[in-house]
């Protein structure tokens, strides 16, 4: 079988189209859980921390429902490994991580720069860095740096952007791209 329909389009063909109207009709984030449950009543996350050496790869909600030892699971991942504290992560930035890996197409996992920051390591970092928010939504649980060795911090960053669910920050300087479940809106270059 060659994969070309009677109107001459390859199949890969038709799924990049279908995939482009996807992400141009993408819809606000009020109506995300329809849109991020396109590909399946099952959302997923994948990770690595360069800092810790550990890895997650798992299903975190299945039709509708977070499942709660996973979201446990997840919330000890994105700790602050400086200070090893933990804090629930806001679920609307995972399933903006999740949604963007989907649109991204790969399989390669995430290396998690930061996610859950303490006051302490974001005063610490602060003191660095200007680039680090005095009130940031690090110290929330609601936001995550993050990298992807086979994707561009162009790419990674257009298609969270697409998920309209929330801050994405490109840090080309530095390779990784912030996103956030806060207001709508996107920075750097």
């Amino acid at each position: 079988m060659t994969g070309t329909s009677s109107t001459g389009m390859t199949r890969r063909a038709l799924l990049g189209a279908f995939a482009a109207t996807a992400v141009a009709a993408a819809p606000t984030y009020s109506k995300a859980a329809g849109f991020l449950r396109g590909g399946g009543d099952i959302r997923r996350i994948k990770m690595y921390s360069g800092r810790t050496g550990e890895r997650i790869d798992m299903i975190y909600w299945i039709e509708g429902k977070y499942i709660k030892d996973a979201v446990k699971e997840v919330n000890y991942f994105m700790r602050d490994w400086r200070t090893d504290g933990v804090k629930s992560m806001d679920l609307r930035t995972v399933d903006i991580m999740a949604a963007a890996h989907n649109l991204l197409d790969v399989n390669e996992p995430y290396m998690l720069l930061s996610g859950y920051r303490s006051p302490k390591t974001n005063a610490m970092l602060r003191s660095r860095s200007r680039g680090v928010a005095k009130n940031s939504l690090h110290m929330k649980g609601q936001a995550a740096d993050l990298r992807l060795g086979s994707r561009s911090v162009n790419q990674m960053a257009r298609a969270a952007i697409a998920c309209h669910g929330g801050g994405v920050g490109r840090y080309s300087g530095s390779n990784f791209v912030h996103m956030d479940c806060g207001v709508v809106r996107s920075w750097g270059g």
